[in-house]
């Protein structure tokens, strides 16, 4: 039998730390049994306990041997201490353990003994017999392929342990970052969805100031253009006053109110939305450092905290330097030359409420026209109502064409604004947020695949059995 096998005698447990390294690194892994040996005087220390720990862990067969049992003073003793070893190794081993309680010493004298009466007395009293008799047994053919096909599964199962650890690990340290991703990732959302869902309200205030001055225009027409108003229909300047002073009223103000409100809404809504990420970011990094206590992360982790930083160094840069009173300004400005642009808008105005003003007067004072006072006269009865149906129905016409016109674009404005500010925020914390779903999906696949080599291996060690 020795002929076909290799023993590896390994130092103690109390030996230079670095033996217990090469031992457990290069023998342990490459082991078909284990013969784990304690001493009667001081059996199972907390070293052997913890050297026992790491051997198992590589998935070998152990047989737990305990030497000196010459030193006891009787059989009563022996059980005690093979009592004591068996108790505290089965909870390491997870079953009752093969333990054998031997003396070498009597072994050896067995073999210098001059008679064979002598010898057999030294040798039984020794314990090896049993040992022998269990290694020859437990190392026959089968036992030893069956010992030889287990063993790499062992070294690969605990292989596959400590990656499942390190990817436990990996999973756990990135749950922070995880979570914070998400939190900016639902802020970038939220802002998203209140642009959409408040700017059309706000625009909807607009039309209705556009919709009230046409129903006042439509009314102005029924009361002017009639015949007891007859006097007074060539009086075109009369007529553009009044018109100025009932219809138009305040109409450029309310509209310059209600878009510069816009304005600000959306300049504030920005600046609110970048202090929620500063907010977060700076959350986070306050974690991350009262966390640390000088423990060591990993190199994914930190390249999730160097980009974390990077952003955060970016947003505050930005919340710090941001100026609400020109971001307002430029934006009133954009709004007011893209309403310019139109073709129903006066280029030559300052301001959009001089803007829509012009526009609104020359739409109702186009439909105005009245006919010479002379026709008037003699066909009065029979023009006004018609002239009054020809101008409501072109007053009505133009402004439609104007509503349409300057909400459309007031629309595409804010709605381009929006895009642009949703935009600007995701370039900023993408590739903090990239970093941490790439790592997140490494995370999960790398736990698939070691779930799947899990069922390989069990699967292999099922099947050992069947072919022996």
């Amino acid at each position: 039998m020795l002929k076909e096998l290799n023993i590896v005698d390994s130092p103690g447990t109390n030996a230079i730390i670095r033996q217990h390294e090469i031992l457990t690194n290069e023998y342990v892994p490459r082991s078909d049994l284990v013969l784990f040996t304690t001493s009667s005087d001081r059996p199972l220390t907390e070293s052997e306990r913890l050297f026992l720990e790491k051997i198992l862990s590589w998935g070998k067969k152990i047989v737990l041997v305990v030497n000196k049992a010459d030193i006891l003073e009787n059989q009563e003793a022996v059980e005690e201490v093979r009592a004591f070893v068996s108790a505290n190794t089965a909870g390491i081993l997870g079953a009752e353990p093969e333990l054998f309680v031997v003396s070498a010493k009597q072994a050896q004298k067995a073999l210098l003994a001059d008679t064979q009466e002598q010898k057999a007395t030294l040798r039984a009293e020794s314990g090896m017999d049993a040992l022998e008799t269990y290694i020859t047994e437990t190392l026959d053919d089968r036992a030893r392929l069956g010992l030889k096909l287990n063993s790499p599964l062992g070294v690969a199962e605990n292989v596959l342990r400590q990656a499942q650890e390190l990817n436990h690990a990996q999973a756990k340290e990135l749950e922070a970052d995880s979570q914070l991703a998400a939190d900016l990732e639902g802020m970038l959302g939220g802002y998203d969805k209140a642009l959409q869902s408040e700017t059309a309200p706000r625009l909807a205030e607009v039309e209705n100031v556009l919709q009230r001055f046409e129903t006042r225009g439509q009314d102005f027409f029924d009361n002017t253009l009639r015949l007891t108003n007859i006097a007074n229909l060539t009086k075109s300047e009369k007529i553009k006053a009044k018109f100025e002073q009932e219809v138009m009223a305040d109409v450029p103000q309310e509209i310059d109110e209600k878009v510069r409100a816009m304005i600000d809404w959306l300049v504030d809504k920005d600046l609110n939305v970048w202090y929620q990420v500063m907010g977060a970011l700076e959350r986070r990094q306050a974690a991350a450092r009262a966390n640390l206590d000088g423990s060591h992360l990993s190199a994914q982790a930190e390249r999730r905290k160097d980009l974390m930083e990077s952003v955060g160094q970016t947003i505050r840069g930005i919340v710090n330097s941001y100026n609400r009173k020109k971001e307002a300004e430029d934006l009133s400005a954009f709004v007011e030359g893209a309403v310019a642009q139109t073709a129903l808008f006066e280029v030559g105005a300052v301001g959009l409420g001089a803007l829509v003003a012009t526009a609104l007067f020359s739409s109702a004072m186009d439909v105005t026209g009245i006919v010479a006072a002379g026709t008037l006269a003699i066909l009065g009865l029979f023009v006004i109502p018609y002239k009054r149906k020809q101008v409501k129905q072109n007053f009505k016409v133009k402004m439609e064409e104007l509503r349409t016109n300057l909400m459309s674009t007031l629309s595409r404005t804010f709605s381009r604004e929006s895009d642009l500010a949703i935009r600007r925020l995701n370039d900023k914390i993408s590739p903090y947020t990239a970093e941490v779903r790439a790592d997140q999906e490494k995370i999960s696949s790398d736990a698939r695949s070691l779930s799947e080599l899990e069922s390989l291996l069990k699967e292999t060690r099922d099947a050992i059995p069947k072919v022996l």
